[in-house]
This record gives structure tokens, sequence and C-alpha cells, in this order.
């Protein structure tokens, strides 16, 4: 797994820096998505209007901390993330 920082590593609840979805893409291409491929995982910022962006750009998991701890319903913050990161990669 590659770890991609969206955000400024130190703590929760930072802005998502979009100017990072060149990277994800690039990595992808390093990578491929074969059997033998890296999963590439994204962290900072991700929430429910940003992790469409991440999917799209190759990546494969999300790290949504205060996007899913910070709402009153966790369990279906998670359901609708899960649902927008699918959505998003079988629509690139």
């Amino acid at each position: 797994m590659l770890l991609v920082m969206t955000d400024e590593p130190g703590f929760g609840g930072q802005a998502f820096m979009a100017d990072m979805m060149p990277k994800v893409r690039r990595v992808r291409e390093l990578v491929g998505d074969g059997p033998n491929a890296v999963w590439i995982q994204v962290d900072g910022g991700v929430s429910a209007d940003t992790i469409e962006q991440c999917a799209e750009a190759g990546a494969d998991v999300f790290v949504a901390g205060s996007a899913v701890f910070a709402v009153a319903e966790p369990a279906a913050m998670v359901d609708q993330l899960r649902s927008l990161a699918i959505t998003a990669c079988a629509h690139p």
C-alpha cells in the first residue's frame, strides 16, 4: 500500500488538498491496476464532497476520520462514502 497525504500531516479536520490528485493519478499509472498492483490510500480531508475525486484519480483505500466520526450516524456516513467511491470507480 502506498499512502498519499491529501492534507498536511499532524491533526484531523483539515481541508482536502485537491492539488494532490495529479500525484494519485501518476502513482496509479506507475503501479497499474493488475493483480500485483499496489493499493493507493488517501488520507486527509476525505469526505462525501471529496471521495469521488480520490476514487476517480485511482485511490483504492480512503481514510475519512473526521467525516465519519464527527457526524451523528457514523455507519450511515460510511455507507454513503462507500457508495460514492464505488460509483466514481465505475465511471472514471
